[in-house]
Order: structure tokens, then sequence, then C-alpha cells
């Protein structure tokens, strides 16, 4: 398992105002590079890709983010269903 270069067709950004796996990016740690990319594996060297992050620090934050979305979300349905 290499990196043959596929990979950097779908090299993704850094987002603005975001983190990357809240962006829906994935890594891969053959490659060492982010992907804007559906799948579970590499494009490129059939590795599994990362979707969470590894450092404490960042799953903390990834975590309250995902939190809050969900807390949107459910109000909005809420307010769905009293109109």
């Amino acid at each position: 398992m290499t990196c043959k270069g596929i990979c950097v067709r779908y090299k993704a950004q850094k987002p603005v105002g975001t983190g990357r796996y809240a962006s829906g990016q994935r890594r891969c740690q053959i490659c060492e590079i982010f992907i804007k990319w559906e799948g579970l594996w590499c494009p490129c060297c059939g590795y599994r890709l990362r979707t969470k992050p590894r450092n404490l620090k960042y799953k903390a934050k990834l975590r309250a983010r995902v939190e809050a979305d969900t807390k949107i979300e459910r109000q909005a349905e809420a307010i769905a269903i009293k109109a």
C-alpha cells in the first residue's frame, strides 16, 4: 500500500470557521493528505480513511459541534411539527 498520486485530485482545502472533520473531510495516513471523499477507503492507496481526529482536544471540539448541530435540528423539527 503506497501512494500512487491519485489522491491529489481529491485534495481538500482547509475550511474557514469549521474543522476539517466537521466539514466532511477525511484523512489518509499513508498519503498524508486531507481529501474530500465519501468512501471509507482511500481512492489512491486503498487504506482506511480517518473520519475523526486523534487528538483529545479536537475530539472534544468535534463532539461539541455535533451536539450543537443535533440540538438545532431537533428545535427545527419541533417548530415544523407545531406549524
